[in-house]
């Protein structure tokens, strides 16, 4: 029975290391003895996955089926280490991820659901609080940059075909690259935007509204 557990097992860790892109992973699965004494089962043994979000600690259910069938959970514990991205440099909160800030090393991620397997892919984003030296980039810890900060003058691009026509504005709203923001143009329209770089958007949407004589 233990076998049959063991080979879901490594099954589910070799899928899931495969999509997340981790290099060179390596692993060795360990079910951990049940107590209960389990009857022969005639109908053929299956097993179903219960809880694998985080390898170090898996539950996986063997299911008899069938008059006198019975169920039993087993917890499986797995040691999966891969090269991933750590930080070789400390790095304050907010600022921004260089290559030389990100080197890949080989890790233990067993307990690690979000590491980031590729450098490339934390170089450009902003961490969310102080990254020491030697820590695993998590993707949890990082976020897209704010390019956009509100009351700050953008350029507002629009282009069609190989037309391109731009003005002044101001940003209504902060925003990172990709964000919809509110911005009001020279002529006092407001008018939605998507951020594109640092102060600079593109239209998305028609005019949300001008400014009344008030304003």
């Amino acid at each position: 029975m233990p076998a049959l557990v063991e080979r879901a097992a490594q099954q589910h860790v070799e899928r899931w290391a495969a999509a997340a892109g981790f290099s060179e992973p390596q692993f060795s699965v360990t079910v951990v003895p049940g107590t209960r004494t389990l009857s022969a089962c005639n109908q053929g043994v299956t097993v179903q996955a219960a809880d694998t979000r985080l390898p170090s600690r898996m539950r996986f259910i063997a299911v008899c089926s069938g008059a006198g069938g019975w169920r039993y959970e087993f917890i499986v514990r797995a040691q999966v280490s891969a090269r991933i991205a750590v930080m070789a440099n400390d790095l304050a909160a907010g600022k921004v991820l260089a290559d030389e800030d990100v080197l890949l090393e080989r890790h233990d991620i067993a307990a690690i659901a979000d590491a980031v397997s590729d450098p490339q892919d934390a170089v450009g984003l902003s961490s969310k609080r102080a990254l020491r030296a030697g820590e695993v980039v998590r993707k949890t810890l990082l976020a897209a940059p704010t390019l956009i900060k509100r009351g700050e003058p953008v350029r507002i691009v629009a282009r069609r075909d190989e037309i391109e026509v731009s003005m002044g504005g101001e940003a209504m709203d902060a925003g990172a690259r990709g964000d919809t923001v509110r911005v009001r143009n020279a002529n006092g329209t407001v008018l939605r935007a998507r951020v594109t770089g640092a102060g600079t958007v593109e239209p998305v949407a028609a005019p949300v509204t001008a400014n009344s004589p008030s304003e």
